[in-house]
């Protein structure tokens, strides 16, 4: 329901706007792609320097080995172009939303309070919003294809229940909030301009 949600909204937002030249793009991130998470984004000129970016991704896939990596998430960016939009150095303005059940994945990372080692033992289930800056380029790479590069800083606040282990259904707490400090959006999009 929540897919079918995201996909028209963002169908509804590339209709609504007159597809011309350098208005409006369509991308695809190739980070989530290698990870089998079904993704898009639509990017549309605002002004001459200006642009709204609404991208979402789904992952609802089992893994093998008992391990889980299930979210959505949609990301709308107000982005502002240096010299021209769709091309060259960019800085984004985010929010993001979502909903996630992962757990079983061994990362070993600790970072700015929170504790991803945590991620192979337990199962956390639960949802966050949240906000951040972005810096990227887009390399031009022909009349409408685009390669874009991003990174993106920020806050999020979350809230889930920890579960003792992923296939199980054993909870060990409820409704825990986290304050999380770190990075929020990674991106190698390909990007077709119309």
């Amino acid at each position: 329901m929540k897919l079918k949600f995201c996909v028209t909204l963002l169908g509804g937002l590339l209709l609504g706007f007159v597809a011309r030249g350098q208005q409006v793009a369509v991308k695809s991130n190739l980070l989530y792609d290698a990870t089998a998470t079904v993704n898009v984004g639509v990017e549309l000129g605002l002004a001459p320097r200006w642009t709204l970016d609404v991208s979402g991704n789904y992952n609802g896939w089992n893994m093998s080995g008992e391990r889980r990596w299930k979210h959505w998430l949609v990301q709308p960016e107000a982005r502002y172009w240096f010299c021209e939009r769709f091309g060259g150095h960019f800085l984004g303005f985010h929010l993001l939303g979502g909903q996630y059940n992962v757990g079983g994945v061994d990362t070993g990372i600790k970072f700015l309070g929170t504790d991803f080692s945590k991620l192979k033992d337990y199962r956390y289930q639960g949802w966050a919003v949240g906000a951040g800056v972005a810096y990227g380029y887009a390399w031009v790479l022909g009349r409408h294809w685009n390669l874009e590069a991003e990174l993106g800083v920020g806050y999020a606040y979350t809230r889930y229940d920890t579960f003792r282990c992923v296939g199980c259904g054993k909870r060990i707490s409820r409704d825990k909030p986290h304050h999380y400090v770190g990075p929020t959006k990674a991106a190698i999009n390909l990007v077709y301009v119309f």
